[in-house]
């Protein structure tokens, strides 16, 4: 990965105007300070403040106000990995999400917040208005499109055989359940195989992300433009 910083006056620093997913107030364009872009060689993706702050406004719990270094340094790490999965994402063809894919993504994000009131509490904090705000439906959508991607790239492609269900469940599940629950009856295979299955796949998934992840950090360009 080929990371640059470029020092630039504080105040100036990669100031641009945000159009397509950008945060918008009042009807205005809303300047907005670019953070890092991430380029393939065609095409650069660019990471603004905003894009942090939407990040963690996501999270439950995490503080907006403000956010701490910490924090926004962790939403640029997911930025970024966001932003490669995108540009490879978009040199294959597929369905765009729908307008009904939006809306149940959003209602599963609100399942992880107290109340849809604390919830849009947190998204006007960070620029929108409310869960229908067109900027933060577009930013989910895109966050679907990216799942959608992965789903394609790497879940549709993992294959567990019956013989490493059985691998997992003598080697891993027995020992763990035993130290755990000493005294207890021990669950059958069948009775945990579609467990281990799901753990198994989401496991080789994590791995298999992580080493295009490690490849693709390696192939882009990179460049931190305000240090957060």
């Amino acid at each position: 990965m080929r990371v640059s910083f470029t020092q630039i006056g504080v105040f100036i620093v990669g100031l641009v105007l945000i159009t397509g997913l950008g945060p918008v107030a009042f009807g205005q364009q809303v300047v907005d300070k670019t953070v890092a872009t991430v380029s393939d060689g065609i095409r650069t993706e660019l990471i603004t403040l905003s894009d942090l702050k939407w990040q963690l406004a996501l999270q439950p719990g995490v503080p907006l106000s403000p956010p701490s270094s910490e924090d926004l340094n962790r939403a640029l790490q997911t930025q970024i990995d966001q932003r490669l999965f995108a540009l490879e994402a978009e040199r294959l063809p597929s369905r765009p999400p729908t307008e009904k894919d939006v809306a149940d993504k959003i209602q599963e994000i609100l399942g992880y917040f107290p109340s849809s009131a604390d919830f849009e509490s947190r998204l006007r904090a960070v620029g929108f208005t409310s869960i229908r705000d067109d900027n933060f439906e577009r930013m989910i959508f895109r966050r679907l499109a990216i799942e959608r991607y992965l789903d394609f790239r790497f879940r549709s492609f993992v294959v567990v055989t019956p013989e490493d269900e059985e691998n997992y469940y003598r080697e891993g599940f027995v020992p763990d359940f035993r130290r755990r629950f000493p005294g207890l009856l021990m669950p059958t295979l069948d009775e945990k195989r579609e467990e281990i299955r799901t753990e198994l796949t989401e496991d080789r998934v994590a791995a298999e992300i992580e080493a295009f992840l490690d490849d693709a950090r390696r192939r882009a360009e990179i460049t931190i433009l305000l240090p957060v």
